[in-house]
């Protein structure tokens, strides 16, 4: 597509534009690939991040993996359920307080949360081999930094606090 000028209309947008249609362009693929990935191996990329996570810190709490993943622990709760509703999790509670719920792997859900290629994990791994370390640094503030002004600072306290 052009513009009357015969530039290319991605090269009009300006800075904030151009940045907002990559984002998107993002957004996109990780949708299409976790679809993907649920009719390939059962699992969508959140359920499959739940479980990478919960694989590498048995016995996490809901809260304390919903602050690694940044996200409010009711939007990790449907996320849960039917990870224990498939038996690939197995929820215990915490001795030192009753009300919390612990989560840790069964065995089939090792099996799942091995690393796959076909997974958002694998073409992020794909990609980070080729960045250096001040890019992704600068990459992931950026991306946290938008999170939190997209939902008002609750992102970057939850970052700031767990760093």
């Amino acid at each position: 597509m052009s513009a009357k000028d015969g530039a290319p209309v991605e090269l009009q947008l300006g800075k904030t534009l151009d940045f907002l249609s990559s984002i998107w362009a993002l957004d996109h693929a990780l949708h299409a690939r976790s679809k993907a990935m649920a009719k390939k191996g059962g699992l969508t990329g959140p359920q499959r991040l739940a479980l990478r996570i919960i694989g590498a810190f048995p016995n996490i709490s809901s809260g304390e993996l919903s602050r690694v993943l940044h996200v409010h622990p009711s939007t990790l709760t449907g996320v849960l359920q039917r990870l224990e509703t498939q038996g690939l999790l197995a929820r215990s509670r915490d001795k030192a307080d009753g009300r919390r719920a612990l989560f840790s792997l069964t065995r089939s859900g090792e099996k799942h949360a091995t690393p796959v290629d076909f997974s958002v994990e694998g073409a992020v791994k794909k990609i980070l081999k080729k960045a250096n370390a001040e890019d992704m640094a600068v990459a992931q503030r950026i991306i946290l930094s938008l999170a939190d002004a997209l939902l008002d600072g609750t992102v970057a306290g939850a970052h700031e606090r767990a760093s």
